[in-house]
């Protein structure tokens, strides 16, 4: 494994974590800033109100924030598995990128080798279970993209770290689309929540299934990002929970 050092630019933004909960969730962003400098000077500006425990560079390079017992403020307004503390129960790091606005590049190989290093430092001080290893848009799927789909969580998932099934290949079937209400809508729901993702379970592909489908395919089903529930986002997500089912009897 290879090492990295870590810098230290203390943010003012943090508080404490609510009842002093250890963390249990490790949550991925990326900065939508021109760059790793000016993100760092934004999440350390008191002005801002956000911060993150760490940023990583395009370089490899790893800043830290706010230390690990502290809440930093990152992930707002979100909900997993019922809780919407997210800030509370978790550790975040933001990778510098771009972003879609400036044509959202590829995370060079040394800025992810430096994030696989990072996460196992991380997971040998915290009990936070692979399946709690998420985006933030996993868990604010109506507000937020971010890493994206150009983030590579297979090869995490090889290091260790996540969870991860191979994705169903893509056929051109119809699927599920906004605007429909059947019992396979139901079914659909309800699978996104009991995996985690917060979802009201009405039957009816409303905006809210829409956003949740894209953020799970934007994690999972990276090929195609279109909010549609085609059979392959559909597979992915029946061999999902029968992976995550796997963890809980071991």
């Amino acid at each position: 494994m290879a090492t990295f050092e870590i810098e230290f630019c203390e943010s003012p933004n943090f508080g404490e974590r609510v009842d002093g909960i250890s963390p249990d969730l490790l949550l991925l962003h990326y900065t939508n800033m021109a760059s790793a400098e000016a993100a760092i000077e934004w999440l350390c500006n008191p002005e801002s109100q956000v911060s993150c425990h760490y940023l990583v560079a395009e370089d490899g390079n790893i800043t830290q924030m706010v230390d690990e017992e502290h809440r930093a403020w990152h992930a707002g307004a979100a909900c997993w598995k019922g809780a919407r503390d997210i800030n509370s129960c978790s550790i975040g790091i933001e990778l510098a990128n771009v972003g879609p606005d400036f044509g959202y590049p590829d995370f060079p190989e040394i800025q992810m080798l430096a994030v696989e290093t990072l996460c196992h430092d991380i997971l040998s001080r915290h009990n936070i279970p692979p399946e709690r290893v998420l985006a933030h848009s996993d868990i604010a799927p109506s507000r937020k993209i971010d890493p994206g789909e150009k983030f590579d969580w297979q090869r995490l998932y090889k290091a260790g770290i996540g969870l991860w099934v191979e994705p169903e290949p893509i056929d051109e079937g119809e699927g599920l689309h906004e605007g429909e209400t059947n019992k396979h809508i139901l079914n659909l729901q309800n699978a996104l929540a009991t995996y985690g993702y917060d979802i009201n379970v009405t039957g009816t592909y409303d905006e809210q299934t829409q956003n949740v489908v894209t953020a799970f395919q934007r994690h999972f089903r990276q090929a195609r990002v279109d909010g549609i529930a085609d059979f392959s986002t559909l597979k992915t997500l029946h061999d999902l929970l029968h992976a995550f089912e796997d963890l809980q009897r071991n």
